[in-house]
């Protein structure tokens, strides 16, 4: 178990619509998109940097995430420019960009259906969690 990889998956009511969004405003490139027979998505794979995120098209049995609970953090080198760029794609930003007492610049941004994005320098395996960075 200590080689576990961790994905995070997410059910939209238009999964189409996130795919597209989660492209333009926060730089997503599609590594794989499959369409059900209705136009639904029934998996997608979304990548950014050397990170996954999956996705797909709410079911009755997998109700749409919309922000009900956590959210996913991600790693850029250059948070001010990324949260421009969500700004100016739409996104709507609940924290902007801020240096933290941990050491790292961040920012939040919400997607369309609620779903909590934080986007930052914050390296958690190069980070000493004794005090000092």
């Amino acid at each position: 178990m200590n080689n576990a990889t961790i994905f995070p998956t997410l059910s939209y009511d238009d999964a189409g619509g996130a795919i597209d969004f989660l492209v333009d405003a926060f730089g997503f490139e599609r590594h794989a998109v499959y369409s059900g027979e209705n136009g639904d998505i029934r998996h997608a794979e979304l990548r950014l940097g050397n990170g996954l995120v999956m996705l797909g098209s709410a079911k009755a049995d997998i109700g749409a995430t919309r922000g009900r609970g956590g959210g996913i953090y991600i790693v850029v080198d250059d948070p001010d420019a990324h949260a421009q760029r969500a700004r100016t794609a739409g996104a709507e930003l609940i924290r902007e960009p801020n240096n933290t007492d941990y050491g790292s610049r961040e920012y939040g941004a919400r997607d369309p259906e609620g779903n909590v994005w934080s986007f930052g320098t914050y390296q958690p395996f190069e980070f000493d969690h004794t005090g000092a960075a």
